[in-house]
């Protein structure tokens, strides 16, 4: 696979450090391949704000997607207020102050369980009268994992997302009319993957619930889509969203996260010490645990831009983060030259799960945020931060 490439070009000496630089073109890019899949199976997709909410972009998504999906009543607020179009709610457990916010805001709100949507069903439908496009939908399990890491897969034994078949059935024998007031029903099951898995995850779904679609109008496919990357199979998904929408004539939803951001975003980062101890350390004014997780959770390797693996080239260093975490180790990379202090590294595709996610552990400062435009080399620093975002998190 090919990856698109926008950075190779950009100066990571213009931007302060640390900083996530996004590029409108590849951010563009991204939601133009979204947006055929959009116009030619007649699915409606929206951006999960989980993986990637800067709304400095908003303007963008709104020529050329449906709307977003929020996890809460922040997200919620967010979407309704920068990004436009629909938006679609759903959370693991709603706390009711926060319900009868989101409830004003949402279009679709989605409950993880019937016990949920016993609890909310009149404040809900009370809220439906006042606007009657309001709609409400269950979270079920198929129980099909297709996850390869056990933390990002909601299918795995014992998961608290979503309602399972056996479950679902019991509720309904005990309440025949406990869907009354539903009108759709959502799954997730991918997280950075493509076709096969979710075709498999529909076959699931029809075998188990399938003899519910009578009784809804639209269905949730949920995230985890990788449709933006390079080798993603977008005429096979439209031919397949297309043939289950004539098969059951049901809407149906998309809702991608790091489909939005892929290869939009870097993250600049520079070296601070060289040190060493058995291997050759450099220690950066990033960190992973504060501003990159994920190789830490998932966990996964960042590529730096002009590094290799390990002794692929001449000089191989441990890149660790500035906290007094032991374990804030970014991983082992090479280069063709030894690393100087002040140099600058630019860690790749590291707009998406990556802004929604910093810290300030240690008082660790967070990234700034910068705009880059790639075709005309326009930049624009949007956001700095400091101590004040550190202590006003406090108290």
């Amino acid at each position: 696979m090919i990856k698109r490439e926008y950075f190779n070009q950009f100066d990571p000496t213009r931007v302060p450090s640390p900083c996530f630089v996004i590029d409108k073109a590849a951010v563009e890019d991204n939601l133009k391949i979204l947006n055929r899949v959009q116009r030619e199976s007649g699915a409606k997709i929206l951006a999960a704000l989980k993986a990637f909410s800067c709304w400095n972009l908003a303007p963008l998504f709104r020529q050329y997607l449906s709307g977003t999906c929020a996890s809460g009543l922040h997200e919620a607020r967010l979407g309704r207020e920068e990004f436009g179009g629909e938006v679609h709610c759903y959370s693991a457990a709603y706390k009711e102050s926060d319900l009868i916010e989101i409830l004003k805001i949402a279009d679709h709100v989605l409950f993880n369980s019937f016990s949920q949507w016993s609890r909310f069903k009149s404040l809900a439908l009370n809220a439906q009268q006042n606007r009657p496009g309001l709609q409400f939908g269950i979270r079920i399990n198929p129980e099909h994992s297709e996850g390869e890491v056990a933390l990002y897969d909601p299918c795995a034994p014992c998961s608290r997302m979503g309602v399972p078949l056996a479950q679902f059935e019991q509720a309904l024998r005990e309440d025949p009319a406990l869907l009354h007031g539903i009108s759709g029903l959502h799954f997730h099951t991918l997280c950075q993957q493509d076709l096969p898995p979710l075709q498999r995850t529909l076959t699931a779904v029809k075998e188990k619930f399938g003899k519910y679609f009578e009784r809804i109008q639209w269905i949730n496919f949920g995230g985890g889509h990788h449709i933006s990357r390079e080798d993603y199979q977008v005429d096979e998904l439209i031919e397949t969203i297309n043939s289950f929408q004539r098969e059951y004539n049901l809407q149906v939803y998309l809702e991608p996260g790091e489909a939005v951001a892929i290869r939009s975003g870097v993250l600049v980062t520079e070296v601070l010490d060289i040190t060493w101890n058995t291997v050759a350390q450099a220690i950066l004014d990033t960190s992973a645990t504060c501003h990159m997780p994920d190789v830490l959770e998932m966990p996964y390797r960042a590529d730096i831009l002009q590094a290799g693996l390990p002794d692929e080239l001449p000089y191989t260093y441990r890149l660790g983060g500035m906290t007094c975490l032991a374990g804030d180790v970014i991983g082992d990379y090479s280069f063709a030259q030894p690393l100087q202090v002040g140099q600058r590294l630019v860690f790749d595709d590291m707009a998406h799960y990556t802004m929604v996610k910093t810290t300030t552990f240690n008082g660790i400062n967070l990234p700034a945020i910068a705009l880059w435009d790639s075709r005309t080399d326009d930049l624009d620093v949007i956001r700095e931060f400091g101590y004040n975002d550190f202590k006003q998190r406090l108290s």
